[in-house]
């Protein structure tokens, strides 16, 4: 909000703080990412604010926000045009292949099918609005695999325009305040470049 930006941060149906029903979402992740309607919801609420530029709405997520601002450019461009993508999980069906249930108990082909369908890569040829990724390579909790796997498909298609911030040796929560400094300042640059033009 200091760098003259509308804020508003969701607290989607699968967060935190309002009890255990609003925790367990039917349907999130990848059984169907109902959160993301909250998503949207917000993304069309400030389209209506007269404060607002209604074709300058941004994302910005980190881990599961992260993935949310993913599936946000992958399937509406149109509403939300420029992300910033730290760490997040782009493709359930791969973390589930990958791990074991990929930590939502993912198994079963019906599963795998709804994790892939509730994944920013199912949509990716939706997507052109810009993108800066951050990730850590040695994040352990989402695997460093799902950006740069992203960021092949979207640079292959050549649609969207796609930046890519990486922080050898980091984790998924990034252990050095001056990483966190860099993440910030880039992403205002971001910003400031594709909501603002202002660079």
């Amino acid at each position: 909000a200091n760098k003259g930006y509308v804020v508003l941060s969701v607290n989607f149906r699968s967060g935190i703080g309002y009890g255990f029903d609003f925790r367990t979402a039917p349907d999130q992740g990848p059984r169907g990412a109902s959160e993301y309607q909250d998503i949207v919801a917000a993304g069309r609420y400030l389209q209506n604010r007269p404060e607002v530029d209604p074709g300058k709405v941004g994302l910005w997520g980190g881990s599961y926000g992260g993935y949310l601002t993913a599936l946000g450019l992958a399937r509406d461009s149109e509403l939300f045009a420029a992300g910033v993508d730290l760490h997040g999980v782009h493709d359930w069906s791969l973390r589930g292949r990958r791990r074991e249930g990929g930590g939502w108990g993912i198994s079963g082909e019906d599963l795998m099918s709804s994790a892939y369908q509730s994944s920013p890569v199912a949509d990716v040829d939706f997507w052109y609005s810009p993108i800066l990724f951050v990730h850590g390579d040695d994040d352990r909790n989402v695997d460093f695999i799902q950006t740069t796997d992203l960021v092949q498909r979207l640079r292959k298609l050549g649609k969207a325009h796609v930046e890519l911030l990486i922080f050898p040796d980091e984790v998924h929560s990034f252990l050095l305040h001056r990483v966190w400094l860099e993440v910030y300042n880039a992403a205002a640059d971001f910003f400031d470049r594709f909501l603002k033009n202002t660079k």
